[in-house]
C-alpha cells in the first residue's frame, strides 16, 4: 500500500527552467522525478505547492506524492539525497495524512526577492539578487508596497498566459529587510522584500517588485499601483528578473 509522504525541498534555480516537467528540458520536478522512480522502479508523480518559473530559487518548497515502496522516508531522504546534484537539497520527509495535497492544502506561502543595490555587479550576488544601481528610496518603496498589503483583486498583477479565473489574494504582509546571501557583510548592499500572503497569481510577485521599483526610481507615478489593482491584466509592465525571487516557505 502506498505512503502519502510530505517532502520538503530546496533548490537553486539557476540551470533548471522551472519547476514543472518540460520535454527535452532540466526542471526540478524532472530530477526528483527520475530518481523516485529509480529507488521505486516505477513511475512516481510529484504535486507541488508552487510551480516556480525558470530561475527561481527555493528554500522551503513543498510536494507531496504516494510512494509505493516499503523505504522508510529517513532512508529514503538519504537515497535521494545520494542520486540528485548539489542544486536541489532534500531538506525533509514525513508521512502526511491520505488526502494531503501541496498544494490544494497549503493556507499560505512566504516569498523573498533580494534587491542588490550596488553601483556594480557582484560576483556572489549575481546568481540571486537583482543589480538594481539606479537610486532608490528603499523607505519609499516600503511604504508604496503597503497600499498592496490586504484582500485585492491582483488581476492586473498577473502575467499573460495562465488559465486562473479567480485573482483575488490576500497578502497578510509586505516588509523589507537586510539579509545577507553569501554572508552577513553582504547585507550592507541588499534589500530584500518579503511577501507573505494566501496564494500568489502568475508572475505577481516579480511584477509587484517591478512596479515598486519602477516608481520608485521615477519611472512611473505613483497612481500606477492603483491603476494596476484596478485593471483586469494582463499585467502591463515592467518584471522583475527570476534569479531574484525565492520561494521561502510554504504554510498549512
Amino acid at each position: 500500500m502506498a505512503t502519502r509522504l510530505k517532502v520538503t525541498v530546496r533548490y537553486d534555480g539557476t540551470d533548471f527552467a522551472g519547476w514543472q516537467i518540460q520535454p527535452g528540458l532540466r526542471t526540478i520536478q524532472g530530477v526528483i522525478e527520475e530518481a523516485l522512480a529509480q529507488i521505486a522502479s516505477r513511475p512516481v508523480r510529484i504535486h507541488a505547492a508552487s510551480r516556480t518559473d525558470a530561475g527561481v530559487h527555493a528554500l522551503g518548497q513543498v510536494f507531496s506524492c504516494d510512494w509505493p515502496g516499503s523505504m522508510t522516508p529517513e532512508r529514503l531522504g538519504e537515497a535521494l539525497s545520494k542520486m540528485l546534484r548539489p542544486d536541489v537539497r532534500i531538506e525533509r520527509i514525513e508521512e502526511a495524512p491520505p488526502g494531503f495535497h501541496a498544494r490544494f492544502d497549503a493556507r499560505g506561502k512566504r516569498y523573498a526577492y533580494t534587491l542588490d543595490l550596488s553601483l556594480h555587479a557582484d560576483p556572489f550576488l549575481l546568481r540571486y539578487a537583482w543589480l538594481v544601481p539606479w537610486p532608490l528610496d528603499i523607505e519609499h518603496l516600503g511604504a508604496l508596497a503597503q497600499r498592496l498589503v490586504g484582500t485585492h483583486d491582483f488581476a492586473g498583477f498577473q502575467a499573460a498566459g495562465t488559465a486562473v479565473k479567480v485573482t483575488t489574494r490576500t497578502i497578510s504582509s509586505i516588509g523589507i529587510e537586510s539579509s545577507g546571501v553569501v554572508a552577513p557583510c553582504d547585507a550592507s548592499s541588499l534589500a530584500r522584500l518579503v511577501f507573505h500572503g494566501d496564494g500568489f497569481l502568475y508572475k505577481m510577485v516579480r511584477n509587484i517588485t517591478g512596479t515598486l521599483v519602477d516608481i520608485a526610481r521615477g519611472n512611473q507615478p505613483e497612481g500606477r499601483l492603483e491603476e494596476l489593482l484596478a485593471s483586469v491584466g494582463p499585467y502591463r509592465g515592467f518584471t522583475a528578473p527570476a534569479h531574484g525571487l525565492t520561494l521561502l516557505e510554504v504554510l498549512y
